[in-house]
């Protein structure tokens, strides 16, 4: 018995199983065991709130994939998985967070049973999901396999999108487009943040007609004023202020695909530094779109952005961009290419980035960025349709 509810077709499935075993054939793997949730997604179309505890996908050369997992979550694999159901499989519930036995001894039985115990086995070493313990229980209970580092084997693959990839994109898109402008007209004087982000959360949530939303990998980052001067912080309960800067950083997701955007707003009166530094980034993504073409390099992006941060006397380091696509919290990134200088990823059509360049000045934060498209020739497509600018209220 499969199941027939799968996102994608299983020719779509063959395809990136077969992309997956070239990479492991290259590689020397025998056998690949995946637990970063979005490659478990990407091969089986398993989806589930379940990446807390041990479980993964046994990828061999030949046969179907083999989802592992908690017992439990079995029956929601017979649900998403497109493989057979004889092909998910569970542990028992005493497995899970005991001290006295690991699921990787169950895992082990697996592989072996599958012929396995002297194979050269591909892990994801550097995954939030794969931790130290789980290793070292996997070396004890396959003492004569060797188990290789195989980390991001799989996002590899997925760099480059599928005509159905992109269309689910496409649908993020178009709710990343709601969420934002629900935030940009919610923004006001004496608007508290955690209500602002109720209204975020219920925009990405409800989605854009027929196309409902998913829970994004990242929750809404809406820092306002000083704390706009920081990446990565989310909300609090106090109400926004006049004369202070918000950036919201926020992504619709369509069945785990994002199309993450950011925009600005100001309430009151820019100053003339904020409004030069608006005219810097606004020129400089306009190079880096000119720049982000197939054949040339994701450092091609960063050096064109660069270059005119440099001209308006701005300084600025780090990375200015990565590829975005199918992903799971805590991340809504690939962790394969990023847009920077020294990254010479070269472009090829099909490619999505988040492009971000934003800056963090010293009591403020402008960010404005574009989830982009790499085309067959010219420059790369930007696929949301808010305008870009510093949205000022007055």
């Amino acid at each position: 018995m499969t199941n027939t509810r799968s996102p994608f077709s299983h020719a779509e499935y063959d395809r990136r199983l077969a992309k997956t075993r070239t990479a492991m054939a290259k590689a020397g793997v025998d056998v690949l065991f995946v637990t970063d949730p979005s490659n478990q997604a990407w091969l089986t179309g398993y989806d589930g709130w379940s990446f807390y505890v041990h479980q993964g996908v046994i990828v061999t050369m030949e046969e179907q994939p083999v989802w592992w997992g908690r017992h439990m979550d079995k029956i929601g694999g017979h649900r998403t998985c497109w493989m057979d159901h004889k092909n998910v499989v569970g542990y028992a519930d005493h497995f899970v967070q005991s001290t006295e036995i690991h699921p990787m001894q169950d895992l082990a039985t697996h592989l072996k049973a599958r012929g396995f115990e002297n194979a050269r086995i591909g892990v994801e070493m550097e995954n939030y999901y794969y931790s130290a313990k789980a290793h070292s229980v996997m070396g004890e209970e396959l003492p004569n396999a060797v188990l290789m580092d195989a980390t991001a084997l799989v996002n590899w693959q997925r760099l480059i999108k599928s005509t159905d990839e992109i269309a689910f994109i496409r649908k993020a898109a178009r709710i990343s487009d709601r969420v934002v402008r629900t935030a940009i007209e919610r923004a006001s004087p004496g608007v508290r943040k955690n209500d602002l982000v109720a209204d975020i959360l219920h925009a990405g949530i409800t989605g854009v007609d027929e196309d409902w939303g998913d829970y994004p990998a990242i929750l809404p980052l809406t820092p306002s004023g000083l704390d706009a001067t920081a990446a990565h912080l989310t909300w609090n309960g106090e109400p926004m202020r006049e004369g202070e800067a918000t950036f919201f950083e926020l992504s619709g997701c369509y069945r785990r695909y994002h199309a993450p955007l950011c925009r600005t707003v100001f309430l009151g009166t820019p100053t003339d530094a904020m409004r030069r530094t608006e005219a810097a980034q606004m020129e400089g993504i306009e190079a880096g779109l000119e720049a982000a073409r197939a054949g040339n390099r994701t450092c091609d992006i960063a050096n064109a952005l660069m270059r005119v941060l440099a001209k308006y006397g701005i300084e600025r380091s780090g990375r200015m961009g990565y590829a975005v696509g199918l992903s799971y919290p805590p991340d809504w990134g690939e962790r394969t290419a990023s847009i920077r200088t020294e990254d010479k990823t070269e472009l090829e059509p099909g490619m999505t980035f988040h492009f971000m360049p934003a800056l963090w000045m010293d009591t403020w934060g402008l960010e404005t960025t574009e989830t982009i498209l790499i085309q067959e020739s010219g420059p790369a497509e930007t696929v949301c349709n808010i305008e870009r600018k510093l949205f000022v209220k007055n």
